[in-house]
């Protein structure tokens, strides 16, 4: 499915609303674009009305007293009423004058001693005229001023109802815009909830956050200016059409020719202006991501003053942004002033020159008022064309950014399930199990070993020697290429991953902390965990020791990470929301590598609270730190080279006593 269709099934899901916005809209148009036709209905019916044939008739209602006679324009005198002698009011130059006698045509008018003379090509003819005066002109147009404030009125009430439904109309396609935008960006979150792990491990924090903002902004403004220009444009002009052939056919089908031009310039400009902004929101999303690496290590910029460099790399990727957005820019200038300014004169040229040819014909009587309706219809078809020459770039930029989300939505992932299932025991078996995070390159081989319930498994080695991912795949961020993990006799691939880790805890050397309080960050404002619970289980770990002088104690503010927080404060509250979610397997990635003695000291006691009735598995650098540990794990380049406990691992003089001597200070095992 194409970019543009999965965005028009996004709005489908809202076409009630933007349905009757369109209602709205269309209603707007229609009560705006009267306004032409009742111009032209005040000027030629009613202020140039005077000039039509007028007869004599008897006094009455429209009839205009002169000379001691009553005269009534033609539209006015009824069938009943019998008429008299045909007369004429006729504008000369500034100067209107009464003619008592029908005019035969009309042509070029000359005033010259109470002589009227109107010539029209070859023709000549002369009538005998006499000057109205201002009084007399006004009693003429008497009968005209309740008939034009008439329309004048209907006129002002259709711009209030024009404005009425268009800000309703405005109103529901934003609001249908902002819901798109709200359901997609939920989805789009969704999305990252189901992707594996592996997936962000070559994508950068800020390029996917850039998706979820900028991106799906960009796409907002496809919806809320964009699409609403577009829709509002077409109707207009649609209207304006339909205006222009109601009154002249010709001339409205010489205004076609807009259409295909119009739509010829917008393939030319689609070809360029997708292929630089997708280079444009590339650059963003690499910006972003640069400025999220950035914050993040501040501290090691700073510290090995490499600030200049840094900006000199920023400098570069935004110049490479800016050449592109220039290059955008000058696709741009080309169209909206410039090309709708051309079009507009052209077709002002062709109107000059058929009204020119229609007055040079004898036969056509040109009407000021259709005059007006035609200048006013194509000044107002040049408004809707120039809306949509210059969404034409926003379009594109949302196609690009639409491109961007639904290929981040497209990626395979799996659903998060609901699915409970009843607590481990906690008896895990890695059977010859071998795992690459890249195809064909093993950084585990055949691990094979098993960890009953209640046991406390250690996994030492170097780094890089496998020890978290064996961690990675028991939590199932990863799956193993061979072999297989059981727990409690049952493969772990067949059980949802959300089921697993729900009954699996987990201490990291360097815990994350979320903004919020110490207690939310026990229970990640899960409603199963109760504050009592929270309490007990930060209680349980001797956080009142470390916690004691805090305000406003464990609902203390907590800022992203934890930044206003030591290394073991962390730790203790990591340890918390591990007891608070009663884990029936337990691991610890390293947690005490990074605290102090006394700190230390504190979560030795926390760890054997939480490991009773758990099957724990511990990461360590300490190897003083593991001696009770019910089975110890040596690894070397992904392989299991020793296992038993510290005793016979000590007894064997192997990998681990060589270790464990190192850390005690025996330099002498060094080679």
């Amino acid at each position: 499915m194409t970019t543009g269709k999965r965005l028009a099934k996004y709005a489908l899901a809202y076409k009630k609303i933007i349905f009757a916005a369109l209602i709205m809209l269309t209603i707007s148009v229609g009560t705006d674009l009267a306004g032409p036709f009742i111009a032209k209905n005040i000027i030629d019916q009613h202020i140039l009305g005077i000039e039509s044939v007028w007869y004599e008739t008897s006094s009455g209602k429209k009839a205009v007293n002169y000379d001691g006679k009553f005269y009534k324009r033609e539209k006015y005198v009824s069938s009943r009423e019998q008429k008299g002698r045909q007369i004429q009011i006729l504008q000369v130059g500034s100067k209107f004058v009464f003619i008592d006698e029908k005019l035969e045509f009309d042509g070029k008018r000359t005033l010259n001693a109470g002589t009227l003379e109107i010539k029209n090509g070859v023709r000549r003819v002369e009538y005998q005229a006499k000057v109205l005066r201002l009084s007399e002109i006004l009693a003429f147009y008497q009968p005209e001023i309740l008939p034009i404030v008439q329309l004048l009125a209907i006129y002002f009430g259709l711009l209030v109802v024009s404005a009425v439904f268009q800000y309703g109309e405005r109103f529901l396609l934003q609001k249908s815009a902002n819901r798109i935008i709200q359901k997609m960006r939920e989805d789009v979150y969704g999305q990252i909830q189901r992707l594996p792990i592996n997936y962000f491990d070559n994508l950068p924090a800020g390029k996917v956050v850039a998706r979820i903002t900028n991106d799906t902004e960009a796409i907002r403004e496809l919806y809320v200016t964009v699409l609403a220009t577009f829709f509002t444009s077409s109707i207009y002009i649609t209207g304006i059409y339909v205006a222009l052939f109601i009154l002249n056919v010709k001339l409205a089908a010489i205004c076609l020719l807009l259409l295909p031009i119009i739509y010829v310039w917008m393939l030319i400009y689609r070809k360029y202006a997708s292929k630089y902004n997708r280079v444009i929101r590339s650059k963003n999303s690499e910006i972003n991501a640069m400025i999220n690496e950035s914050i993040q290590g501040m501290s090691i910029i700073q510290a090995f003053s490499r600030e200049k460099e840094a900006k000199t790399d920023f400098e570069k990727l935004n110049h490479e942004h800016f050449n592109y957005q220039n290059k955008l820019l000058s696709l741009n200038s080309l169209t909206s002033h410039n090309l709708v300014g051309v079009l507009r004169n052209l077709i002002f040229v062709a109107f000059i020159w058929y009204f020119g040819d229609q007055a040079l014909n004898a036969s056509t009587i040109l009407s000021l008022g259709m005059l007006y309706a035609f200048v006013d219809y194509i000044n107002r078809l040049f408004q809707p064309v120039q809306g949509i020459v210059n969404q034409l770039a926003n379009l594109e930029l949302a196609l690009v950014a639409g491109e961007r989300v639904f290929k981040l939505m497209d990626e395979p992932g799996e659903n998060v399930s609901s699915e409970r299932i009843a607590r481990f025991k906690g008896y895990v078996i890695f059977d010859h199990v071998s795992f690459g995070y890249k195809d064909g390159e093993y950084v585990l081989k055949n691990i094979d070993f098993e960890a009953k319930h209640g046991e406390t498994v250690a996994l030492v080695g170097h780094t890089g020697s496998g020890k978290s991912s064996i961690m990675n795949l028991l939590f199932r961020f990863y799956d193993c290429q061979k072999g297989k993990i059981t727990i409690d006799g049952r493969d772990i691939e067949t059980i949802p991953r959300q089921s697993i880790r729900n009954h699996m805890g987990i201490v990291l050397q360097d815990p994350y902390l979320f903004t919020g309080t110490i207690a939310s960050n026990v229970s990640l404002n899960d409603s199963a965990i109760t504050k009592e619970k929270v309490e007990k289980a930060l209680k349980d770990v001797g956080a009142d020791k470390v916690f004691k002088h805090l305000e406003n104690g464990y609902d203390e503010p907590v800022l992203e990470k934890g930044s206003t927080l030591s290394s073991g404060q962390r730790q203790i509250i990591s340890f918390a929301r591990a007891l608070a979610f009663d884990p029936a397997i337990l691991i610890l990635d390293e947690a005490t590598s990074s605290i102090d003695t006394e700190t230390e000291t504190v979560i030795q006691e926390a760890m054997e609270v939480l490991k009773k009735g758990r099957t724990t598995f511990i990461i360590a650098h300490r190897l003083s730190t593991i001696r009770n540990a019910d089975q110890i794990i040596v690894l070397d380049r992904g392989m299991i080279v020793e296992k038993g406990t510290h005793d016979q691992l000590m007894e064997k003089k192997g990998k681990y006593y060589q270790m464990y001597e190192l850390q005690q200070g025996n330099t002498d095992l060094a080679g």
